[in-house]
């Protein structure tokens, strides 16, 4: 279990960050046959990406929405990293997503999507109240949220400063 930090904190992150959001949708949830293979499909790569820091890729979180659809927010370095990976053939993302197009094509048991975000230094903001590390914090570190519950402003221009 992951140790929660008490109060309100901040991540260390002051930089400019690529979030990466990929998901897929299972339409047909009888469809086994066609969705497994996707959602087994990440696990390597997320693997493959941990072990070469130099890759770009920085962390990600998984989530649940709903019954049907699972989404990853992936961090990344730069916008330059997230495209060199996807577009490398040596890698595990171009093989996935070539099988996904033979296999899935416009068949519909199964979706997938993505948004890519760049974020330039100081545009970018966050709070963590009694969490484990999480997103940009588990990347960077974290330290506490100083000031008024309404200073989002001055932590996302770079003046909020730790105790």
């Amino acid at each position: 279990m992951s140790t929660i930090t008490p109060g309100r904190m901040t991540a260390r992150h002051a930089g400019p960050v690529t979030v990466f959001l990929i998901g897929v949708r299972l339409n047909r949830l009888h469809r086994i046959d066609k969705w497994l293979p996707v959602v087994r499909a990440m696990p390597p790569m997320i693997a493959e990406l941990s072990a070469r820091p130099e890759s770009g890729f920085l962390d990600a979180e998984t989530m649940l929405r709903g019954p049907r659809t699972l989404v990853m927010v992936q961090y990344w370095r730069d916008f330059e990293s997230l495209e060199s990976y996807a577009r490398d053939r040596q890698q595990r993302h171009w093989p996935a997503w070539t099988a996904f197009n033979k296999a899935i094509g416009n068949g519909g048991a199964v979706g997938i999507f993505h948004e890519t975000y760049v974020v330039t230094a100081h545009q970018h903001e966050t709070i963590y109240v009694n969490m484990p590390a999480f997103g940009l914090g588990k990347v960077s570190g974290m330290w506490p949220a100083t000031g008024s519950r309404e200073a989002a402003r001055s932590r996302m221009s770079g003046e909020a400063e730790s105790e």
